[in-house]
């Protein structure tokens, strides 16, 4: 679909041009907001005879944005959200998010002043483009953090602080080695288990002497009748 601009639009134009688009993108964006109108003859002479007063009107605005454009450029905002220890936001970080923001730093803005690609979804330091006039765009940045204390972090590290366990210093690590040697030397129980080890051994020793004693003498064999029963009576024994 053929447009014609009635004011700058990044990436497509200038006021005047006639530009071709998306039917969606003209329907649903540019012609609701009044920033293009349908490229017909009637719209283009309709234009032309009002060029000069929307020139005039275009270049009191970006006067007006240029005037509060030192306010606003290089600030930083700081916007609070919960996020897990790897620092990705459970949610995200909108452009009405960015624009509250703004809004309560002093300076009113639209969230359709805010240029994301997408939105914040980690913790840290985000430069966020911001449209004043369609010839103005500053920069702010959006200090996400969980807290004020860790905003304030971020803004010194200049980014994302990982949340770090604590562990022993060095000092306790030296205190627990240098331990005092009366800290170290058992107590009256540890007496009583050392000598009930040192005793196990001799019980021990006693038990190995009496397995290695001389072994008992075999039973003499009986002879081949015996071990059978009774030796047959001879006969006049009777």
């Amino acid at each position: 679909m053929d447009v014609i601009l009635l004011q700058r639009i990044e990436k497509l134009g200038q006021m005047g041009e006639v530009v071709r688009v998306k039917p969606g993108f003209a329907r649903n964006y540019l012609l609701p907001q009044k920033k293009a109108l349908r490229a017909t003859d009637a719209n283009k002479a309709r234009f032309e005879k009002q060029r000069a007063q929307l020139e005039a009107n275009n270049l009191a605005r970006r006067q007006e944005a240029e005037g509060v454009s030192g306010k606003v450029d290089g600030i930083t905002v700081v916007v609070i959200r919960q996020a897990g220890e790897t620092g990705h936001l459970y949610g995200s970080v909108s452009a009405r998010d960015i624009s509250e923001s703004v809004t309560k730093a002093g300076i009113t803005i639209d969230r359709s002043q805010v240029l994301m690609d997408r939105p914040i979804k980690m913790l840290g330091l985000h430069p966020v483009r911001i449209a004043l006039h369609p010839e103005v765009i500053v920069s702010v940045t959006a200090n996400v953090a969980k807290s004020e204390e860790e905003a304030e972090a971020q803004k010194k590290a200049g980014g994302f602080v990982p949340t770090v366990e604590e562990g022993p210093t060095l000092d306790d690590i030296l205190a627990e080695v240098e331990a005092p040697a009366e800290e170290q030397a058992p107590d009256g129980d540890g007496k009583a288990a050392a000598a009930e080890a040192e005793a196990k051994p001799e019980k021990k020793a006693k038990g190995d002497k009496a397995d290695k004693g001389e072994k008992a003498p075999k039973a003499e064999k009986k002879p081949k009748g015996e071990r059978k029963g009774k030796a047959k009576a001879e006969p006049g024994d009777d």
